[in-house]
């Protein structure tokens, strides 16, 4: 009862946070776009530098704005009341979506290096970037395995759930990081003549774009940190079950801190108690009448 009638503490603040973390992350996709389409050569799927391009938009869009938005889309109020199974499908489609965008900007870098004779995979930038994929394509793959198919038995996705949010949260951390090399090594690549160091337009414009994904990803993991904006658990476990799920395992998935098993066990032994003291003194009050 206490979990089903929380609400959210300071929904106006929480609110402003979400608007402004759509605003930024929009933004910096529109100004990716810019970027390679007013100061580089467009986008194209040719092996040039315009198939090259695609990489810094998608992983802008997916690896960081709608992967942003599969983070907090728990958090959302409004959402509260819908299915948590529905919510689920909804995260991992966002994931996946984010994760199609990623393996698709890693093939336009590697056609765009082996026909133009570049090394491929010697950069930090390019070690950060390729682990970061592989630990997210694992990251998707666990999660579909142990939340959304009913065979994990409950006990197994109570111990996985605060990994999944840690290793999801260090994930989106580390590519807004990666982001952040990869921008500015393209720039000292790209920028000759005027060079890098000496602030061009594209420079001062590329360097905007980098500030901005640090706000976005600042934005998201603040909401996402946040114990008092969780989703609450639903007074009805049946509207969480997977195809074979069972109410226990549903309630475990969606209460990592909040302790509601224990508050359930401590009400059914209180309950017992107080039945059986109930029945002391109703026989007690028969012995006295007799």
């Amino acid at each position: 009862a206490v979990h089903g009638a929380r609400n959210m503490e300071d929904y106006g603040r929480f609110l402003a946070l979400l608007v402004s973390a759509l605003q930024v992350g929009f933004v910096a996709v529109i100004l990716s776009l810019v970027w390679v389409f007013h100061y580089r050569e467009g986008l194209s799927w040719d092996g040039g530098a315009g198939e090259f391009n695609w990489h810094p938009v998608l992983i802008i869009t997916g690896f960081v704005f709608i992967q942003g938005i599969a983070i907090i889309v728990y958090r959302l109020p409004w959402t509260w009341k819908c299915s948590k199974l529905l919510m689920k499908f909804i995260h991992a489609g966002l994931n996946t979506i984010a994760m199609i965008l990623a393996i698709v900007s890693l093939v336009a870098v590697f056609e765009y290096h082996n026909a133009s004779n570049i090394p491929n995979m010697y950069s930090l930038h390019s070690w950060i970037g390729l682990t970061a994929v592989i630990f997210y394509s694992l990251q998707l793959f666990f999660g579909f395995a142990v939340f959304l198919l009913p065979f994990a038995p409950v006990p197994l996705r109570r111990a996985v759930m605060p990994i999944h949010v840690y290793s999801g949260l260090t994930i989106f951390a580390t590519v807004i990081a990666t982001a952040l090399m990869g921008i500015t090594e393209k720039l000292i690549f790209a920028l000759k003549n005027p060079a890098y160091s000496t602030s061009p337009p594209e420079a001062t414009f590329v360097n905007c774009l980098g500030l901005l994904l640090v706000i976005f990803g600042a934005l998201i993991l603040w909401m996402a940190s946040r114990p008092h904006w969780k989703r609450p658990p639903e007074e009805n476990a049946k509207a969480l079950l997977p195809v074979g799920g069972t109410p226990e395992g549903t309630e475990a998935e969606s209460t990592m801190t909040d302790g509601s098993h224990a508050d359930k066990a401590d009400l059914r032994i209180n309950s017992d108690a107080a039945r059986k003291q109930n029945l002391k003194l109703d026989e007690a009050a028969q012995r006295s009448t007799m």
